[in-house]
């Protein structure tokens, strides 16, 4: 063996614990039903010094013991494998519960989940052993000691923000990783209304352009804790009452909008925003968007004149497609936003009509992007809300209006797209507000 510091390297993590000689031979070990498994695995394999850095490549055959105490680790797998190929990392330091490892599959398949998915091992001393077993599942783990899920998608958190009370406010409310809607924060970034918002980056979020007074082209970044950044002048058509939502696993599509354009905007894995791309399909406004299929989009229903029932395909390399005559109620002034653990569904919800009362439906978004007929919603008939992902597999309805007036309450989404009863918010009832999520 190679890379060894030392006479001896003791492993340890939840369940194993085994000490390696200088030859790279099992001197010791014990753990539930590993010790002669590990045993086995270890003689093929050849130990790296311990890595530091923020960043990393994996060749197949190595070991890696990974530090993370001053930092957390990308590691990218080889971008070709043969079946049989294997590679072990270990938690050097007991500290992957506070910075953990990411492990980019680099073009193929983890555990039959493409390379837009996120896999990611936080949990202190835990070992990781993965074989390569072919393209249709590609790595596999046959250790990962005290992971309860892997890959896993979703971000944990969301945020509402911005919106109008009779004026533009620049406000913020947190949504937690159980879905409560936490107290206002004062915004960063000049007040507006009909904005909105989407993430990028996997675990961040923008919100941009609205409604000033006049429209504006400007955008927000949302860190991945929720920190609203200072206004930057965005690229593209001022505008507002468009829609937004993520696409490609980690870039984001701002998209059409009021006097009623058919254009997108896209956003980079960076959160800079493209200039105008020309639309495909009828220019719209007051509308929704949400993602689905792990790393798709969809933009459906709004206002053209009338309401109208419609939706386009966003592809996960950002291209939109041509309209598809929606299933459901024609309605405008709703919103949408994903569930289902790896963003695989999505669901749009609420809305109106031009002179018609208020509704409270829903309609579902398969992992095809085919929308659902409408199912009757539960809670509050409303408009001008918005919605999004929190729990990394559930969703969040919140604020808007109802015939009365602006209202503070929401209305969660299981994971299987059910919609609960209404519970009362908390922050400020404002209308026409946007929503996203983050890590």
């Amino acid at each position: 063996m190679s890379g060894i510091v030392g006479s001896n390297l003791n492993i340890k993590g939840a369940g194993l614990v085994a000490k390696l000689g200088t030859d790279g031979q099992v001197l010791t070990s014990s753990g539930a039903g590993l010790s002669v498994a590990f045993e086995d695995i270890a003689a093929g394999i050849s130990w790296q010094a311990v890595e530091t850095g923020a960043t990393m490549t994996a060749v197949a055959g190595n070991g890696y013991p990974i530090n993370t105490t001053s930092n957390a680790c990308t590691i990218t797998l080889p971008a070709s494998a043969s079946n049989g190929d294997q590679i072990i990392f270990t938690d050097y330091a007991r500290n992957w519960g506070t910075n953990s490892i990411t492990l980019d599959s680099n073009g193929l398949n983890y555990q039959g989940d493409d390379d837009s998915f996120d896999v990611e091992y936080t949990t202190a001393g835990q070992s990781v052993h993965i074989v390569y077993s072919g393209a249709t599942q590609g790595w596999i783990p046959t250790i990962d000691d005290a992971v309860a899920d892997v890959p896993v998608k979703g971000n944990d958190n969301g945020i509402f923000g911005y919106g109008n009370t009779g004026s533009n406010v620049s406000i913020t409310n947190l949504v937690s990783n159980v879905g409560v809607i936490g107290t206002d924060v004062t915004g960063v970034g000049t007040a507006r209304s009909r904005l909105a918002a989407c993430e990028y980056g996997d675990d961040k979020g923008i919100f941009g352009y609205g409604h000033t007074g006049s429209y504006v082209s400007l955008s927000n970044l949302v860190s991945n804790a929720g920190v609203v950044a200072t206004d930057t002048t965005g690229v593209g058509s001022a505008r507002g009452r468009l829609a937004a939502c993520s696409y490609g696993g980690d870039k984001g599509i701002f998209g059409y909008g009021f006097g009623y354009v058919s254009m997108t905007n896209l956003v980079s894995n960076a959160g800079v925003i493209g200039t105008d791309v020309t639309g495909v399909g009828t220019a719209r406004g007051r509308f929704a968007a949400t993602q689905y299929g792990g790393d798709k989009g969809i933009f459906a229903y709004g206002y053209t004149g009338s309401v109208v029932s419609m939706s386009n395909l966003v592809s996960n390399a950002g291209v939109v497609a041509t309209d598809v005559t929606g299933v459901g109620q024609a309605r405008g002034d709703l919103a949408a936003c994903s569930y289902s653990g790896d963003n695989d569904k999505g669901i749009f919800g609420y809305g109106s009509g031009v002179s018609s009362p208020y509704y409270s439906l829903t309609n579902l978004i398969s992992n095809s992007g085919v929308v659902a007929s409408d199912v009757t919603g539960v809670g509050t008939a409303r408009e001008r809300l918005a919605a999004c992902e929190y729990g990394g597999d559930k969703g969040i309805f919140g604020y808007g209006s109802t015939v009365a007036s602006s209202v503070s309450m929401s209305n969660l989404v299981s994971n299987a797209g059910v919609v609960a009863t209404d519970v009362t918010g908390v922050g400020t009832a404002r209308v026409l507000l946007a929503a996203c999520s983050y890590n």
